[in-house]
């Protein structure tokens, strides 16, 4: 390889380099929604185990802090999918994050409700949000 083709080469990777560092920027840019909702999910953890560490939550014996943790990611979740549905500007497919959100709630709430009750919740709510969706989508 000569020195021209070797430069030549490496002008190339560099303008890849660029591209993919701007259009990771230009994502973030356009959906700001998806760093808020990871960033609220880790302050709330963070606000759960300091609250647990002090002895806030030793009232609420049939919630552990973990629970806690995944109700509330769960909630943070569900509420992006409102937010992507109701707001144009943010919208984009939602019925993974609807499935993950559901998850997250059923984890948390597994102590409290019988996974029996859970899981047929789950089933009506992705039944309801795929008929939604339908409903929506003739219009």
């Amino acid at each position: 390889m000569t020195d021209r083709q070797y430069h030549e080469k490496e002008e190339k990777e560099e303008k890849r380099a660029e591209k993919e560092e701007k259009s990771w920027d230009e994502k973030w840019q356009r959906d700001p929604l998806s760093a808020v909702v990871w960033a609220g999910i880790l302050i709330w953890a963070g606000l759960v185990l300091l609250a647990n560490n002090l002895g806030l939550l030793l009232r609420f014996e049939q919630l552990d802090a973990w629970g806690l943790i995944f109700i509330g990611a769960g909630l943070i979740i569900l509420l992006e999918v409102v937010v992507r549905l109701l707001i144009p500007a943010y919208r984009r497919p939602v019925t993974g994050s609807l499935i993950f959100g559901i998850i997250l709630l059923g984890v948390g709430l597994g102590n409290l409700v019988s996974w029996g009750l859970i899981w047929p919740l789950a089933l009506i709510i992705i039944g309801l949000s795929i008929l939604v969706r339908g409903i929506l989508w003739r219009r």
